[in-house]
């Protein structure tokens, strides 16, 4: 995120947060999870790859209530096929569109995070790493679904209300009385990354 706080600017371009280091650590990362997951207007706004830099690659899934997904987008043309979880009444729309190019899953009309994380643990996913957008970030971190915390952040400011924050408002957890456990800083090039421990309070 920027030093305020956004994950992007109000503009159609993508601004571009990371220098090579950091996105080479995040590639790196990637390695060690079993699935990649954002949500669909991340897909949309940063037309994202998600690749690791070599060997097993990550199952990549997103998750969209509207079912606007371009299959020409990165995610559904690099890779193996990507999941898609939605509700019921846009599943079968975006498998006439996607094709091969994707697995569609419907979810029971409802359903949250809990059930999410119940199917793709179904799926033989055990661990999972969260890429964003700010409102996915929102119901993980508010829900006390995140075991840890990495926040990489780039030496400006955005300073734009209508850009997109990292977490969206909402009732967290951690909060001024609960406080997170910084366990390490990472210095890369001009960014810091803040790496903080979220299984306990304090």
């Amino acid at each position: 995120m920027s030093l305020d706080g956004y994950l992007d600017d109000a503009t159609a371009t993508r601004l571009v947060l990371s220098n090579d280091e950091d996105l080479n650590r995040v590639r790196q990362l990637r390695g060690h999870y079993d699935a990649i997951l954002v949500g669909a207007e991340t897909v949309r706004r940063d037309n994202p790859s998600l690749r690791a830099v070599d060997g097993p690659q990550p199952r990549k899934v997103t998750l969209t209530a509207t079912g606007d997904l371009d299959p020409a987008s990165r995610f559904f043309t690099t890779g193996a096929a990507p999941l898609v979880l939605c509700p019921p009444p846009v599943a079968e729309e975006l498998r006439r569109r996607l094709g091969e190019r994707a697995e569609v899953q419907s979810l029971p009309a409802g359903a949250g995070l809990a059930e999410i994380l119940q199917t793709l643990w179904n799926l033989g996913v055990r661990r999972l790493m969260v890429e964003g957008g700010g409102s996915v970030h929102t119901q993980f971190l508010t829900q006390g679904l995140a075991d840890e915390l990495r926040l990489a952040v780039a030496p400006f400011f955005v300073g734009d209300a209508a850009a997109p924050r990292f977490t969206e408002p909402g009732k967290f957890p951690h909060d001024g009385q609960h406080r997170m456990r910084l366990y390490e800083v990472e210095h890369l090039g001009d960014m810091a990354v803040l790496h903080y421990s979220l299984d306990a309070h304090g």
